[in-house]
């Protein structure tokens, strides 16, 4: 039976070695573009390892990522994103329609952890062969910020004074990137660049959290990643600055 669309997003194959917080954030850095997210759901244990909900305001959002991002090879494994079958307890509790699930007795969570793991060897042995990675999808993200000239006052009664004309930046296949949060780390600058064509590599700077250099292998291409990319929010209070590197 087809799933319906909806707000959340279950997503599985996931890399079971990366830690949770990590894996979350990552997340909501490649999900954001989409839409507002308004909880990712990522477990440590046994049934839930390797697996993730994305919920997001609108289904449209869902939908649309879930299109671009289907197979999208993130930490060495590809995604394999779908509908969840059921409504997130998120929405749930934004619709006022949250009821709190009973908690298993401990025999019972006891076999359901079993049972998990067997059906997850069972998974892999049935496995043949890795998923074919997807070549990585273009996507457009938000549209940069274009700053507002600021008038300049005029002086009485001497000559007028030129307003001031922005620096013009020179292309260059290295963008340069600021205004990385603290816990950024080269994986989740990685996954975001990576999504555009002629994404080479990304290079951190030692003792430096908060840049980064990211290079393209033309100037066209590295610009068509800074417009997209420039004043995009990477967590949801962080949002990084894009601009060519200096020659």
């Amino acid at each position: 039976m087809e799933v319906p669309p909806n707000n959340t997003l279950y997503i599985n194959s996931l890399n079971e070695k990366i830690k949770q917080t990590e894996l979350k954030k990552s997340l909501f850095a490649i999900f954001s573009q989409f839409g507002q997210i308004i909880d990712i759901v990522a477990l440590n244990n046994v049934k839930m390892r390797g697996q993730a909900f994305v919920v997001f305001r609108e289904v449209r959002s869902a939908t649309e990522a879930m299109r671009a991002m289907q197979g999208f090879p993130f930490y060495d494994k590809t995604m394999k994103i779908a509908y969840a079958k059921s409504k997130s307890d998120a929405i749930a509790k934004v619709e006022g329609t949250y009821v709190e699930r009973p908690k298993l007795a401990k025999g019972e969570k006891r076999k359901a952890d079993e049972q998990a793991v067997q059906d997850r060897l069972a998974k892999k042995r049935l496995e043949a062969a890795p998923p074919a990675v997807a070549a990585p999808v273009m996507m457009a993200g938000p549209a940069p910020v274009v700053p507002q000239a600021v008038p300049v006052p005029q002086q009485m009664p001497a000559a007028q004074v030129a307003p001031a004309q922005p620096a013009v930046e020179i292309p260059n296949k290295i963008l340069f990137i600021t205004q990385l949060p603290e816990d950024a780390n080269e994986m989740m600058v990685k996954m975001l660049f990576q999504q555009y064509p002629g994404f080479k590599e990304v290079r951190l700077v030692p003792g430096r959290h908060d840049i980064a250099f990211v290079e393209f292998d033309s100037e066209t291409r590295a610009g068509a990643a800074r417009t997209a990319l420039n004043n995009f929010k990477i967590t949801p209070t962080d949002a990084i600055s894009v601009a060519f590197a200096k020659k």
